[in-house]
């Protein structure tokens, strides 16, 4: 089973995507049975087209054509229903890139690279490498929760009803605050900050930016500066201290101070001091509080009920499994455990020895 799983968890590693409708809709009947047959273009038999072009997906083509073999690796043998099973899982604009005979032949070739691959890793015994077999309880862990998740309603099959429900129980949540754009000049000396102050409660915005580039600390370079002169300075969008969005890595003062600024591009009337610096600050955009209704909302409100819905589905298989296979913890065994920190990790610690004849 093993060469299985590493072929699987390369394939869907890689470029060839995600599941999808087979290459079948655009003459992929055609295309699979030219490849069967050595890759040529000549038209397929009849029986055979129809056998291919019925089909939509690798496990609904006909029993005999699924089995035709396409390649031979050591003493694994690749199909026309594994090659069909690779196509399934592009997306249908990867699978447009097959039509072509030279095309369908370079996937058949990275087909075959990624057996020999598996085959040269089986031969070194990485299969049985403890990090290998982690990895591949990983990719397996992965594909039962992918599985699950595919069998959830999606969000727009999510009854109105309870959409509504939940926009009327958690209305405070589509309330957005007012939110203020912030720009500041920032310097070292109080005195210098004052005289700054003076000339910014009077200046336009040009000379706001000029203001900014001679004497804030983290005035912008000037070489690479693209920035509009009435953003210069700018420190984002902020909301008061508590209100979702406040942008705790604008200093407290300064968000309190342009929450007290009347107009936009008004400068405030005193110096805010943070720490040894000090502040010019200015106002320069304003979006009001609103209530986003119910139209708006709607479509947030499905996402957060379909994830809801996957976590809950998550949590009771896991319930299950631990039913159906007992789960027993060692505690004593698990407070002895000393995780080495980075320090103290010899520098080799990590590296394994080649497993590599």
């Amino acid at each position: 089973m093993v060469p299985v799983v590493v072929l699987r968890a390369e394939m869907t590693g890689t470029k060839w995507g995600r599941r999808a409708a087979l290459l079948l809709v655009f003459g992929g009947g055609a295309a699979l049975s030219g490849l069967a047959s050595g890759g040529c273009d000549r038209a397929p038999s009849p029986a055979s087209s129809a056998a291919a072009s019925a089909s939509a997906v690798p496990g609904q083509l006909s029993p005999e054509l699924a089995a035709q073999v396409l390649a031979k690796v050591g003493d694994r043998t690749i199909t026309l229903g594994d090659y069909a099973a690779v196509l399934d899982r592009m997306d249908q604009f990867e699978r447009l890139r097959y039509q072509s005979p030279e095309r369908r032949r370079e996937l058949l070739d990275e087909i075959v690279r990624v057996e020999l691959l598996a085959m040269e890793a089986r031969r070194r015994g990485l299969d049985r490498d403890p990090e290998t077999v982690e990895r591949i309880r990983q990719v397996l862990r992965d594909e039962v929760l992918k599985r699950l998740r595919m069998r959830q309603p999606g969000p727009e099959a999510i009854p109105e009803g309870e959409v509504r429900a939940y926009y009327e129980q958690h209305r405070e949540e589509f309330f957005e605050p007012e939110r203020r754009r912030v720009a500041h000049i920032e310097v070292r000396s109080q005195k210098v900050a004052q005289q700054v102050l003076e000339e910014a409660l009077k200046a336009s915005p040009k000379e706001w930016g000029q203001l900014v580039q001679q004497h804030s600390l983290d005035r912008p370079d000037q070489a690479s500066g693209t920035q509009p002169a009435e953003l210069a300075g700018d420190l984002g969008i902020v909301s008061r201290q508590g209100e979702r969005g406040d942008n705790a890595q604008v200093p407290e003062p300064v968000r309190a101070a342009v929450f007290e600024i009347e107009e936009v591009g008004g400068v405030y009337g005193k110096v805010v001091a943070v720490g040894k610096h000090f502040h010019v600050v200015r106002l320069t955009g304003k979006t009001d509080a609103r209530q986003r209704d119910y139209a708006d909302a709607q479509r947030s409100i499905r996402v957060t009920l379909g994830q809801q819905r996957i976590r809950a589905a998550e949590a009771k298989l896991e319930a299950e499994l631990r039913g159906r296979f007992p789960v027993r913890v060692d505690e004593a065994a698990l407070a002895k455990v000393k995780v080495p920190t980075p320090e103290k990790r010899g520098a080799g610690s990590g590296a394994r020895g080649s497993t590599e004849p």
